[in-house]
C-alpha cells in the first residue's frame, strides 16, 4: 500500500492503513465464535486494504493473539500487528488487575511473540497502566525490547495526559489508544491536546 489518503503516519514514523481492525471479537470474548469464520473476517480486512491489526494478550487467554498471528504470518508483508500487556485476566496477590513491572514486561513480550508466531511486534501497547509502577519504568522496559529488535513500536492504552508526557520523556510513543465515542468524550479534554503537542 502506496503512502496516500488510505495511510497514516503514527507519532515516531510507523506507517500503516487510516483503518484498523481490532480482533477482539474473533475470540471468545464475547461469545462463542466460528473460527473458520474469524479467520474470512481477518483476510477480508487484509484484503480490502487494512494493514494494522489489534490484538492482546489478554483476548482469549491468549487465543486471539494465536488466531492473528496464523493469519498474519501468511501475509506478513501486508500485516502490521499490535498487541497489549498489562492488563491481567484475573486479579494478582495484591487485588490488582495490572501489571507493568518490567519483568513481567519483558516476559509477556516474549509470550506473545510466541503466540502469535512472529520475530517482532510492529506495535506494542501498555494495555493498562499499573498504579504500582511509574510508567517511566514500565515503558523502559518497553523501551528495551525496542532496542532489542522484539518491538517497532510504542503505544499506550487509556492513559492521562500526564502519564503520556512522563512516558515520552522515555521513549516516542506512536499511538495512544483510547475509549473515544459519543458517549465518552473525556479525552478530548486533555488527552488528545497531549497527543497532538507531543506528537
Amino acid at each position: 500500500m502506496s503512502a496516500s489518503a488510505t495511510t497514516v503516519t503514527l507519532g515516531d514514523g510507523l506507517v500503516t492503513s487510516v483503518q484498523g481492525y481490532g480482533a477482539m471479537g474473533l475470540t471468545s470474548v464475547y461469545g462463542d465464535v466460528d473460527d473458520a469464520a474469524a479467520r474470512r473476517v481477518l483476510h477480508h480486512a487484509i484484503d480490502a486494504g487494512v494493514r494494522l491489526i489489534d490484538t492482546a494478550d489478554l483476548y482469549g487467554g491468549g487465543d486471539n493473539e494465536r488466531l492473528v498471528g496464523d493469519i498474519a504470518r501468511t501475509r506478513r508483508d501486508d500485516v502490521h500487528l499490535a498487541t497489549k500487556v498489562g492488563y491481567l485476566p484475573a486479579e494478582d496477590a495484591e487485588g490488582y488487575r495490572f501489571r507493568g513491572d518490567p519483568r513481567h514486561i519483558a516476559w509477556a513480550a516474549r509470550a506473545s511473540l510466541g503466540r502469535l508466531g512472529v520475530d517482532h511486534i510492529d506495535l506494542y501497547y501498555y494495555h493498562r497502566v499499573d498504579p504500582r509502577v511509574p510508567i517511566e519504568e514500565t515503558v523502559g522496559a518497553m523501551a528495551q525490547l525496542v532496542t532489542e529488535g522484539l518491538v517497532g513500536h510504542l503505544g499506550l492504552s487509556e492513559v492521562t495526559a500526564s502519564e503520556l508526557e512522563r512516558a515520552t520523556s522515555v521513549h516516542p510513543i506512536a499511538a495512544v489508544q483510547s475509549e473515544w465515542s459519543l458517549w465518552s468524550r473525556d479525552v478530548e479534554r486533555s488527552v488528545v491536546p497531549a497527543a497532538r503537542r507531543l506528537g
